[in-house]
Formats: C-alpha cells, structure tokens, sequence
C-alpha cells in the first residue's frame, strides 16, 4: 500500500496555505536540482538553491503562517525544515558532512505528480503500433523475447487507462463550459481546454483515412490465434519460467493465457469508449455551434427596415430597363450544404466469436515426448550415482575398461564419468575419487585414457 510507505506528514506541505509554492519548489528540486546529480547533495548547497528559488516568490507565497522567517537567510533554513520534517527530504551524514537526497518513495510520487504537470498527452497511433509491435515480436520469437508479450499487455492497460481518463477530461471541461455565465470565457475554455489539449494532436486521425485503429485487426488476430496455438503458449510460458517470472509452467502458462485475453478485451472493446468520447465532442460541437448563431443580438426593427427599403425600391419609376438581379431574393445563397449536420457515427467493426480452447492430444503428445527425451539425454547426480553404483556393487573401485556400456542410456551417463570429480560444482567430489590411468580404452563406444573410479573414505 502506498500509505504505509510514505511519511505520514508528506502532504501536509502541499495542503497548506503556501501550497502552490511548495508543490513548485519539489518540482524544482525535481527536475533541476536532484536530476543529473548521482550522488546526495550537501546540505549547504542544497538550502542555497532553497534560497535562491525563494527570491522569485514573495513573503505571502512562502509563508506557512505567522511565524515563518521574514529574513532570507532564515526563511530558507525554516522552507528546507519544512520539506524534511514532512518526510521530502531525508538528511544524512558521510564522514561528518551532512548531505541530503530525496526520499525513495516520494521520489517516485513526485515523478508521477512532475508527469501530471507536463500534461503528457499520449498518441493514439504510437500506443496501437506499440502494442502490435511487442506482440508480433513475442510471437514471432517466443523463446527468447517473450518479455515482449508483458511490454504489450502492459501498454494496452495504459491506453486503456488513458481513454478512460480522456473521457472524464472530456466531461469535466463540458461542464465548466456549461457553467459559464460569460459567453467570451465560455469560448476561451472550448478553445484553450477542449480543442488545444483533446481534440488537436493525432484525435482528429481518428476519423480520417490514416486512423490509427487501422491496426487493431492485425493486434486482434495475432492475439487470437495466439491464444488458440497451444505450441506458442507453451513456448512463452517455458521462457517466462526461464527468466524466472513464474513459480512452475502452469502459472506461466496462465500467466501467457491471461495477458492474451487482456490485449484481445482492451482492444475489442475500444468502440465504447470511443463513442463516449464522440458523443461528448458532437454535444459540445453543437452547443457551441448553437452559442455561435444566436449570439448576436436580435434587431426588433430588422424586418420594417427592410420592407421599408422594398417598398422605397418599388416606388422608383424607370426599372423597366434595369439589368436582371444576381441575387435572387425568393433564394437565398443559402442551401442544406450550408446547414450544420451532425458527425457521423463510425460503422460497426466485424468481428467473431473466439472459438472455444481445445488442446490437440496429438500437441500433447508432442510436448509429452520432447520432455522425455530432455529427461533421457539430461546427466544428473543422481543417475550417475546409480550408474556408478550399479558397475561398482561390493567392489571399492573399477577402471573404466572394465565398465560395460550396453545402450545409449548407458553411454551418455559413461563420457561424463572422466568429469565426475568436477561435474556439478563439484558435488560428487567427496563421495568418490578419479584417477587416470597410463593405457586406453576402447570399448566400441568411446576411444580415450583409461581411468579409475573409486569411492572416497569416509
């Protein structure tokens, strides 16, 4: 939990009066101060900076209540108390000079809150590619690149997680607009908050030829028919396991299974939070286009005036000759093109049913077969133990002429003996001794020094 980590005073900073300060000054220390620095800071130098990033502010900014310094010197030393007493800052001492450094765990919140104040946006078009990037590299490489398929699930919840919060962004700056008396503040707000931060940037490519969910089939397929290939499961579950981020193959197994199905529900259910989004920017659209029209105020005379100013044309004598209008006024140059439509809802995306999981028993067998054959050509210490034993019996040593070798089973365990003094770390070193030997063996198999293996006193 992230509460039982962090001070229990670290936001008392940014919720008192001189909030605003404080909150600039961490992130000044941030990104300015701590950020190319490997090594802890002085303290010295570091109330310094305190000092100098404080001239800029004024006393009422800085000040906590009544008793904060009004001396600079002063001020600076009771800020840098502030900030350690909350448990910002921690403060130590290497060889009897006091440094200091930011807490561990409020750094790690304080990147996230410099990442809230950047106003970060995110690419539709880079996160899809993304995500179909690291997916079709797992899968073309399970083995060796299988954390690929944990890069893609994880990219996919962070899209996921950011239409979402697009959407509340969406609504929030709905309702300020809509709450807003003036209508020129009204304006600022849709255009400043709404269109510069939401709907400028790759949004508008949504609806065009290059929309970025282009690749959302191909991410659909490879994670579909990856989730039916019981072969590329197993494959990613086994280098998941390798790479130790599973305890056995079932977990890795359900692990692989369950970043699958992740990607194929983030992906496929897109169009909801899409049409959310749609339908918060065509209501807004049509408001402000409504604000737009009738914001002009209505001339009461408008109509007298203008039939006055027919009835005055009528009257003249001597239009016989005139040239023909080139307007017509039973016409107006204003026509349905002209009217404001609506956006357009998106088609539908086909799409089928997965079909249900049905491991091949041949597949099965398959595997099965493989791990037996790893198993059959595998030298441990136990199969070396029973071969030795086995051609030993009563005796306390044999040269390894004398061992008979009837099968291949036999044979892989009989080239490995020349090595049992330092095979495995040398794990059998103190149960038996080898020694080599003048002459050679040749036993049809192998063709080498002769040597003796012979059980070490206890």
């Amino acid at each position: 939990m992230l509460f039982t980590r962090l001070s229990d005073d670290l936001f008392r900073p940014l919720a008192s009066p001189s909030r605003a300060f404080n909150a600039a000054l961490l992130l000044h220390l941030h990104a300015r101060v701590f950020a190319d620095v490997a090594e802890p800071l002085r303290k010295g130098e570091l109330i310094a900076e305190i000092g100098d990033f404080a001239s800029t502010f004024s006393q009422i900014d800085i000040a906590d209540d009544e008793t904060t310094p009004v001396d600079p010197v002063e001020r600076r030393s009771a800020i840098y108390r502030r900030l350690l007493d909350a448990g910002w800052l921690v403060e130590r001492r290497e060889r009897y000079v006091p440094v200091v450094e930011f807490d561990p765990e409020a750094r790690i919140l304080i990147e996230e809150l410099a990442r809230l104040d950047r106003g970060e946006t995110r690419s539709y078009g880079g996160a899809v590619l993304e995500v179909l990037g690291s997916l079709e590299s797992a899968i073309a490489n399970p083995a060796d690149r299988s954390e690929a398929l944990v890069n893609a699930a994880k990219a996919s919840r962070a899209f996921m997680s950011h239409l979402r919060s697009l959407a509340g962004s969406m609504r929030k700056v709905e309702e300020r607009i809509l709450r807003e008396d003036d209508q020129r503040a009204a304006f600022r707000l849709y255009f400043d908050e709404f269109v510069a931060r939401h709907l400028v940037s790759d949004y508008r490519t949504l609806h065009t030829r290059l929309n970025p969910f282009r690749f959302r089939s191909g991410i659909v397929r490879e994670a579909g028919q990856a989730l039916r290939d019981a072969l590329t499961i197993r494959a990613l579950a086994e280098a998941g396991l390798r790479e130790g981020r599973a305890l056995d193959l079932a977990s890795a197994e359900r692990a692989v299974r369950g970043d699958l199905a992740e990607i194929l529900s983030v992906f496929e259910g897109l169009d909801r939070h899409l049409d959310a989004v749609a339908d918060i920017v065509a209501r807004l659209e049509r408001r402000i286009a409504a604000a737009l029209r009738y914001m002009d105020h209505r001339d009461s005379d408008r109509i007298e005036r203008t039939a006055a100013a027919l009835r005055a044309f009528g009257a003249v004598e001597g239009l016989d000759d005139a040239p023909a209008p080139q307007v017509s006024l039973l016409r107006p140059p204003i026509g349905e093109p002209h009217f404001y439509a609506p956006r357009l809802g998106r088609r539908p995306i086909l799409s089928e049913p997965l079909p249900e999981i049905a491991l091949d028993p041949a597949i099965e067998a398959f595997i099965a077969a493989k791990d037996a054959f790893r198993q059959r050509v595998a030298v441990t210490p136990e199969r070396i133990v029973a071969f030795v034993e086995d051609r030993l019996g009563r005796a306390d040593a044999i040269r390894g002429s004398q061992i008979s070798v009837e099968d291949v089973d036999d044979f892989i365990v009989y080239q490995r003996l020349r090595e049992i003094d330092v095979l495995f770390d040398g794990a059998l070193a103190g149960r038996y001794r080898l020694s080599q030997l003048g002459s050679r063996v040749s036993n049809g198999w192998l063709d080498c020094p002769d040597f003796l293996v012979e059980r070490a006193p206890r």
